[in-house]
């Protein structure tokens, strides 16, 4: 596994891991918290991830605390992000968003513990706050950041502008959005300002929940707890008519003897030597497949042919519901 920069010369493996999945939203969790605990390690140990996302909003609570124990062994060898900015009670209850400045130093320590680690490597907010000024969050995690509590401050799903009022406090490291073959609202101004400003961009999300490995269509049932089951884009009219999407992206993997997952990550990585995105899984297979798209080589015509499969094919229905929607910044 090679290494990439994002901003402030901050180092992570080209490709992170995205832990969220291992506590919420696909369905049942795992029944064996080892197993998860397993999982992880052997992302370190074996497939050459370093970088690791997790949330206090994850469980909530609990993906933090697993991230924590999974990866203290391994401390000095990783980098692990994690986020605030929701209002959450001591029962794990959302009140909404909250990235006051108190908040945002009680989540920090919260998180800190939670972790079992001395500082926070990234700390996002997670989802903009349209009742607190950006520039007094940045100040927050700017103060944060001189206590040593945290190391590099970032954004999700922010607006061009308010990375730029952001940065203009404090440097933002990162911005992590999501973004993949079929998922492309960062790129008319999200991607140029990271890239002018020297801030590495994460797309969470990058296989389009599950939807670009082609193991998703319109017989695929989504159990309870499943957040693709609330998704218009996984309706099944709106699957039917992805599939052509997906079929372009097998046709090509066949082509190569690779999967279609990793042409999608390998799409991705040919985007910009600062994007570095963070696939989720809870098995050690896929941990392997993921990895393995670094090795992956698209020639420049195959970049510009997957580019516009959107733009040609179309890609129908949102990526969140209405209450998600509601949350970007836009």
């Amino acid at each position: 596994m090679h290494t990439r920069l994002l901003g402030q010369g901050l180092e992570v493996s080209a490709v992170g891991l995205g832990c969220m999945g291992m506590s919420q939203s696909y369905g049942p969790n795992p029944g064996d918290r080892d197993d998860m605990i397993g999982v992880i390690r052997y992302a370190v140990e074996t497939a050459g991830i370093t970088f690791f996302d997790t949330a206090e909003v994850y469980g909530p609570f609990v993906n933090e605390e697993l991230v924590g124990d999974a990866l203290r062994p391994l401390r000095d060898r990783v980098v692990i992000a994690t986020k605030f900015g929701f209002d959450l009670d001591a029962d794990g209850g959302n009140h909404g968003l909250n990235s006051r400045p108190e908040r945002i130093r009680q989540v920090a320590d919260a998180s800190l513990q939670r972790l079992g680690t001395e500082v926070i490597d990234l700390f996002y907010q997670h989802r903009v706050d349209p009742n607190v000024p950006i520039e007094e969050v940045a100040g927050a995690v700017g103060e944060l950041v001189a206590a040593g509590k945290v190391r590099h401050f970032g954004l999700s799903e922010a607006s061009a502008r308010t990375i730029r009022r952001a940065h203009a406090v404090h440097p933002v490291t990162a911005v992590q959005s999501e973004y993949s073959l079929w998922t492309r609202d960062p790129e008319p101004e999200v991607l140029p300002t990271c890239a002018e400003l020297g801030i590495g961009f994460v797309p969470f999300s990058p296989l389009g929940k599950g939807f670009l490995t082609g193991t998703v269509d319109t017989s695929t049932t989504f159990s309870a707890g499943d957040i693709r089951g609330t998704i218009p884009r996984f309706e099944a009219d709106n699957l039917t008519a992805n599939q052509a999407l997906v079929a372009r992206v097998r046709s090509l993997a066949d082509a190569k003897g690779c999967t279609p997952g990793q042409v999608a990550l390998a799409w991705l990585l040919a985007q910009g030597p600062r994007i570095v995105p963070i696939p989720g899984t809870r098995r050690r297979e896929r941990l392997d497949e993921n990895a393995g798209a670094t090795t992956v080589s698209l020639s420049a015509d195959e970049v510009d042919d997957l580019s516009g499969l959107a733009a040609r094919m179309g890609v129908q229905g949102e990526r969140y519901n209405d209450g998600g929607l509601s949350m970007l910044d836009r």
